[in-house]
């Protein structure tokens, strides 16, 4: 039976990135599509390379009849998501993409995100949804918090370790490298081309990024007690990917050993032979994660780095991959698209 699906922010770059894999989804119809400035217009003119596909134009949110729909995509801009889902039929399965449920203690989303959350009673019911780690959850699920792209990244490349007690919990740090579109579509100084090409920068650096507040909560609820990484994200002038180096105190090789054991049966998660390191340009446009480890020249020191691509394993392919569970169908369909390259 093909699912009926709606996308509310389908002209943001998440939102494309929804209607691209889900256009050749075999298990879902798109029947509603929704913009706030963009209402009115057809995909095929906000986004022009979307023109060969066959979609509903652009509506407001209160003009979709959502007793048509199955499941729902939101990819609103943060701080907005939660008003939106207060409001939506109680029966509706959601996958929201924003920052806004992410969080299981109230209090940590407002120290996060500087304000109180306004729907505490929906944010009881949402499941994390980091895919390969809370999928008996996400299949009864009504809600779902899609994870940050930084945090699942980072994640990823440190989740097994924290588990088998592999590394020195008081001694990581993750270096990470994103692509612009990570910073969303709206207009911003910083990234104009004269701006940000040429160059690269560190930001929100000193423990100041939100997504410290998601390894905080998940790292911590791993290990039984506090773990607190350093972070430093940076913005490359590239479109998609992020690229996150893990400095961990721990033997390589069990590391590497550690890793792949835990993904060796995973579909989208790939650790590399020992020695060898990723590249953003081997997940491009992909739903897929690669992950290598190399010794330091320090002994008792060991170098990650993983790789995935923020609008889609780190987002919409993510967002896809819970869908598919919550909606009965088999987790990859859809979403074995081959990287783009070069």
């Amino acid at each position: 039976m093909t699912q009926r699906i709606a996308i509310l922010g389908a002209s943001g770059y998440t939102g494309a990135e929804l209607v691209r894999l889900i256009a050749t989804h075999p298990k879902m119809r798109i029947v509603a599509l929704s913009a706030d400035r963009k209402a009115g217009l057809t995909m095929a003119e906000v986004f022009p390379f979307l023109r060969h596909l066959d979609l509903p134009p652009l509506v407001k949110i209160d003009e979709i009849d959502f007793a048509q729909v199955d499941l729902c995509f939101c990819a609103l801009p943060h701080a907005t998501t939660q008003e939106v889902i207060a409001k939506l039929p109680k029966d509706l399965r959601i996958v929201d993409l924003s920052a806004d449920f992410r969080l299981r203690d109230p209090a940590d989303y407002e120290k996060w995100y500087g304000k109180p959350h306004v729907a505490p009673e929906q944010q009881k019911e949402a499941v994390y949804g980091l895919t390969e780690f809370y999928r008996d959850e996400i299949r009864k699920a009504r809600l779902v918090a899609g994870t940050g792209c930084n945090a699942a990244t980072g994640q990823y490349a440190l989740r097994p370790l924290i588990a088998a007690g592999a590394i020195d919990l008081d001694d990581i740090a993750i270096d990470l490298k994103a692509g612009v579109s990570g910073a969303g579509r709206s207009l911003k100084e910083n990234l104009l081309h004269a701006e940000l090409s040429e160059g690269t920068y560190a930001y929100s650096a000193g423990g100041k990024h939100r997504h410290l507040g998601e390894f905080d909560q998940e790292f911590s609820k791993i290990a039984g007690r506090p773990v607190l990484v350093q972070f430093t994200p940076h913005l490359l002038p590239m479109n998609r990917g992020i690229l996150a180096t893990v400095y961990v105190k721990g033997d390589p090789a069990r590391v590497h050993e550690t890793l792949f054991d835990a993904y060796v049966a995973e579909p989208f998660i790939e650790v590399l032979p020992f020695g060898a390191l990723p590249s953003t340009r081997d997940i491009r446009g992909s739903n897929f994660c690669h992950i290598g480890v190399i010794g330091d020249r320090i002994p008792g020191r060991a170098v990650i780095v993983a790789v995935l691509d923020n609008l889609t394993k780190g987002s919409s392919g993510q967002a896809i991959q819970n869908a598919n569970l919550m909606l009965g169908i088999e987790e990859t369909t859809g979403l074995m698209l081959a990287p783009v390259f070069p």
